[in-house]
């Protein structure tokens, strides 16, 4: 089996400290082009967070500020004991990306190279990583750490095969086998199941809850589907207009409160 468990002996205290803490976050291009307006959110260890709301309200761009994409105007910021403001030195910057798996709607895939390579391509940013290009050149503890993650998503048999024979389900499982390889301590994951047909929508959020739910990986992703939001996560965020309209427990969320974060 996969160990995710990774934080080393000397960030230990981690692991009681909040995964990500922002204070009063803004995200502007310009004076026309505000994102975000002052959100707070706490996320704790092992919660699964589905952060919701309608088309433009900021989401995307809220994940790409927590992992240091996009610097943050304002506020504060601390993602996994990363200090964020001005998006970061660049040392705070590549251990963040160390420690988080980052899942994207679309694959992104080497299509012609092998599953396994595209697992491997999840180590880039690691030292000597050029060797990370394919698996025949990969190190052989990277390939041993490619090999468990694909067995994590129960892809250990498709190794071999190139990226392009697989079905769209199979894919996306293949991009999560390479966030998983990094070890990540957070998983951010941007509309994981919006390209899947409901079946393996559904297939890939349940390999989500088993493997944050078994590990101790903490979990954020967004979603339009609000029976992945509410089925799948402790706690839903609603973004409306670059705030945060509410936190609560999805267990708590009622329709008005939807009703209100998207036709409101």
């Amino acid at each position: 089996m996969l160990d995710l468990q990774t934080a080393p002996p000397e960030t230990a205290q981690l692991a009681v400290a909040p995964v990500i803490t922002a204070r009063g976050l803004t995200k502007s291009y310009d004076r026309r082009s505000v994102i975000l307006r002052g959100v707070d959110l706490q996320i704790q260890p092992g919660e699964r967070i589905a952060l919701i709301g309608s088309n433009g309200c900021g989401k995307s761009t809220l994940l790409k500020c927590l992992i240091g994409l996009h610097p943050i105007s304002g506020g504060e910021l601390d993602c996994l004991g990363a200090r964020m403001q001005g998006g970061g030195s660049r040392a705070e910057r590549q251990r963040l990306r160390q420690q988080t798996g980052f899942v994207f709607q679309k694959h992104c895939l080497v299509r012609r190279r092998t599953v396994l390579s595209n697992v491997i391509h999840g180590l880039f940013g690691a030292p000597g990583s050029w060797r990370a290009f394919s698996h025949s050149i990969a190190p052989e503890p990277w390939r041993q750490r490619a090999l468990e993650a694909l067995d994590a998503v129960n892809l250990a048999d498709k190794a071999m095969m190139r990226a392009d024979a697989l079905s769209g389900g199979q894919q996306q499982r293949v991009a999560i086998a390479r966030a998983l390889v990094r070890r990540p301590r957070l998983l951010i994951a941007d509309e994981p199941a919006a390209s899947l047909d409901p079946v393996s929508g559904r297939n890939v959020m349940d390999l989500f809850q088993s493997l944050c739910g078994g590990q101790g990986i903490t979990l954020l992703f967004t979603s339009h589907d609000m029976k992945h939001a509410l089925d799948y996560a402790t706690r839903v965020v609603a973004l409306k207009q670059g705030r945060v309209l509410f936190d609560k427990p999805s267990g708590r969320v009622s329709q008005s409160d939807l009703n209100e974060t998207f036709h409101g």
